[in-house]
């Protein structure tokens, strides 16, 4: 049986590195047969060549921690485990996914009956992880009846802070940010700062969350085993 290495971007904030290590203890206990590691593809400790020599070089699958594709995704995570000659397979990134659509709902609470939700996300310089974005805003607007806007607190496109300004100019009273992010953290902090009423916690250690891991992992060994 394959390894599943969670690969998380990474963090100064202790808080963050805390809700990767519970969230992977979700998917442990979801699956105890399964051997689970933890990496950063950059900042925090271990790296991902740590991790790998830490657990063997494989059969090994990397299930990147991030809700969108991007340079981690498709160069950085890929090019770590190269380096290390790690017998691995990437997966797919966690987002877009309903399973993300059911967390964000929980995590907005009470908040879903605010007259405006906007999903309030770090942003990206990569188009696909702009895409990706948009659709799980479609997503959210699909599973709260409405459309719900989107808006970042770093990179090219709308900014948060605007997105919410222009709701309450088109009338809403009470604004709502569902956090797009997986953990707290520096982004975290600038979408609280966006000028809500109410901005959720990020999606966190959710059982959810576990799922879709653990999801992406067997799709990966789906393909693996059809190839073999």
């Amino acid at each position: 049986m394959s390894v599943l290495l969670g690969v998380a971007h990474g963090t100064r904030d202790p808080a963050g590195a805390r809700v990767v290590r519970e969230l992977l203890a979700l998917v442990r206990a979801a699956r105890p047969e399964l051997t689970v590691g933890e990496a950063y593809a950059e900042i925090s400790a271990p790296s991902v060549g740590e991790a790998v020599r830490e657990l063997g070089y494989g059969p090994l699958v990397a299930v990147p921690l991030l809700l969108g594709r991007g340079h981690h995704v498709h160069v950085d995570i890929p090019e770590q485990l190269a380096e290390v000659g790690a017998d691995a397979v990437v997966s797919r990134p966690l987002g877009p996914h309903r399973e993300l659509t059911g967390v964000l709902v929980d995590r907005l609470g009470e908040a879903t009956a605010a007259d405006a939700v906007v999903l309030g996300a770090a942003g990206s310089t990569d188009p696909r992880g702009l895409a990706d974005v948009r659709s799980a805003a479609r997503l959210l607007g699909r599973a709260l009846g409405r459309p719900v806007p989107y808006g970042f607190v770093g990179g090219p496109g709308p900014a948060l802070a605007d997105v919410v300004a222009e709701a309450r100019s088109g009338g809403a009273r009470s604004v709502a940010v569902a956090s797009y992010l997986l953990a707290p953290g520096f982004f975290q902090r600038r979408l609280e700062a966006a000028g809500a009423d109410f901005t959720a916690a990020p999606l966190g250690a959710h059982q959810g969350l576990a799922r879709l891991i653990l999801r992406r992992y067997d799709e990966v060994g789906v393909r693996v085993r059809e190839v073999a």
